[in-house]
């Protein structure tokens, strides 16, 4: 994940995690909270209850693979902060992951049915290239 899309500073989870809404799944508790940014801005804890660090650090991944996966349809302007609440999460299947992060969006209205249109091409002004020619 891109270091503009993560929260890095305490303060940053503090503000989240004492203002914001708070909604939850067995595996996951999400913290929302409008940024001051209009971008999404994303946070990660795991506690020392889950386990030792090579487990807290691969429960830590694979929720962060799942938000990046789903990045491009929560909207724009929430810090958010995704808790680890179990063990279970290094267990179960990807895709129960990816089902929770984007159960714990909806529930929070933020996420969007149609990804945001990508807009790296438009930006830099030149028209793209088709494939065949080089």
């Amino acid at each position: 994940m891109k270091r503009t899309h993560r929260l890095r500073r305490p303060d940053q989870f503090r503000r989240a995690r004492r203002d914001g809404r708070t909604f939850s799944t067995p595996l996951l508790l999400l913290n929302v909270i409008a940024g001051r940014r209009m971008r999404t801005r994303c946070g990660f804890v795991v506690s020392k209850q889950i386990g030792i660090a090579v487990r807290r650090n691969r429960a830590k991944r694979r929720v962060r693979e799942s938000v990046r996966l789903a990045l491009s349809h929560i909207a724009p302007g929430y810090d958010l902060v995704f808790i680890v609440r179990s063990s279970e999460i290094i267990n179960v299947p990807f895709a129960a992951i990816q089902d929770a992060v984007e159960g714990l969006l909806r529930r929070a209205q933020i996420w969007r049915s149609a990804p945001a249109p990508d807009t790296s091409v438009e930006s830099s002004g030149e028209p793209p290239i088709p494939s065949d020619q080089h």
